[in-house]
């Protein structure tokens, strides 16, 4: 399962960002995974689960956005849905387009809790890093 090793270092970045923001916490973290990124969304909230624990996102939740599949047709140009590497185009009927869109894993926002200074209280306001 390597959605552990994933998310173990999403994690890590995210807590790299709000340490270096300055964050009590974080509140949100939110993820683009793209639908033949061969990550299985339903995994990657596992692995959230268990590598949250007793990290700056203890509390935290995880959104998952999907970025549907794309191509690009090599012969008329048009960009359409796919399923795979090899639909073929609506438009041409030309297989092998250039995958424009589905691949992706990235962090797409670290939503944080600002620490609290000496003289003034914390107050809950969700920055993206």
């Amino acid at each position: 399962m390597h959605e552990m090793a994933l998310m173990s270092e999403a994690l890590r970045l995210a807590e790299e960002s709000a340490r270096a923001a300055g964050a009590a916490r974080i509140t949100a973290l939110r993820l683009r995974i793209g639908a033949l990124s061969s990550v299985v969304p339903e995994a990657m909230q596992f692995a959230w689960d268990v590598a949250r624990r007793g990290t700056l996102a203890e509390t935290a939740i995880l959104q998952i956005e999907p970025v549907p599949a794309a191509a690009q047709c090599a012969r008329c140009e048009s960009e359409y849905p796919c399923d795979d590497f090899w639909t073929p185009c609506p438009r041409c009927g030309a297989v092998g387009g250039e995958l424009v869109r589905g691949q992706e894993l990235e962090i797409a926002a670290v939503e944080i809790e600002p620490a609290a200074t000496p003289n003034q209280p914390c107050v809950r306001n969700a920055d993206a890093v």
